[in-house]
């Protein structure tokens, strides 16, 4: 009994895992935690628009906004090379 070929499309799919596996799940995180960071900078943007202290919000809105930044470049980095 032989086994079947496999199609040229799940040969695509299986040939793709293998050269960027986990790729999928990277994606995922950089989503999320990227959507994390932009609502981090959000809070701390309507921190500094109610009249808190700018001294201590705006070095954390900073990280909030160089983390959103690099998980930008991080997923389009990611993307497939086709």
């Amino acid at each position: 009994m032989s086994k079947p070929p496999l199609s040229p499309q799940r040969y695509a799919r299986l040939k793709a895992e293998a050269e960027a596996p986990y790729r999928g799940l990277r994606r995922f995180a950089y989503l999320g935690l990227g959507a994390s960071a932009f609502i981090g900078a959000f809070i701390f943007s309507l921190q500094l628009l109610a009249g808190k202290d700018p001294g201590a919000l705006l070095p954390n809105l900073a990280l909030q906004l160089g983390l959103a930044a690099l998980m930008i470049a991080l997923y389009r980095w990611d993307a497939p090379k086709e």
